[in-house]
């Protein structure tokens, strides 16, 4: 039976939306190193799912190009998301409690990636999309929780900051796109 700190039961607690993780990881300074590989387990996890379907898909489409993007943009999504989501918690939607590290994101929104392990089912015919879905909302609540916990500040600054984070993020990500392509 997996300890109560061992990676995969603290990934289950993350999936589960247990705060009481989320402040768990937000104070143990060694558990960064989990909090990436429980985002490198869920962007393996749903990188081989993308990468199946794209032999499903496409001719054109090159399993290993697909799984290894997917693995990349995780990894940087995370810190970027991170260093992001610690800049307008303690900015812009600082409250009278708020007090945060970059690290103590780090490894909150690390493990809010936990359900994205049930990403690998994306390549099933028709399901694939709806857990795709849902799997993604799973991650948002959490990762909102990850965000409340680690800033010390309400759902709706929580939210406030995810929603502000996620449209900087898709920004960035649609210009950096541009110039690339």
């Amino acid at each position: 039976m997996p300890s109560f700190r061992s990676l995969e039961s603290r990934m289950i607690r993350a999936a589960k939306l247990d705060v009481d993780l989320y402040e768990e990881v937000e104070a143990d300074i060694t558990a960064t190193g989990q909090a990436f590989q429980a985002v490198l387990i869920a962007s393996v996890a749903s990188g081989l799912g993308t990468g199946i379907l794209s032999l499903w898909g496409d001719s054109d489409s090159n399993f290993f190009i697909a799984f290894g993007l997917g693995l990349i943009g995780s990894i940087i999504g995370w810190l970027a998301w991170s260093v992001l989501a610690y800049w307008l918690g303690t900015t812009i939607f600082k409250g009278h409690e708020t007090s945060a590290t970059i690290g103590e994101l780090l490894r909150t929104i690390g493990f809010s990636n936990s359900p994205r392990v049930l990403g690998f089912l994306v390549f099933i015919p028709v399901i694939g999309l709806v857990i795709s879905f849902v799997v993604s909302i799973w991650a948002l609540i959490a990762g909102v929780i990850a965000v409340r916990q680690a800033l010390d500040f309400s759902t709706w600054r929580a939210i406030g900051t995810c929603v502000a984070g996620w449209i900087i993020y898709q920004l960035i990500l649609g210009l950096a796109t541009w110039i690339i392509l």
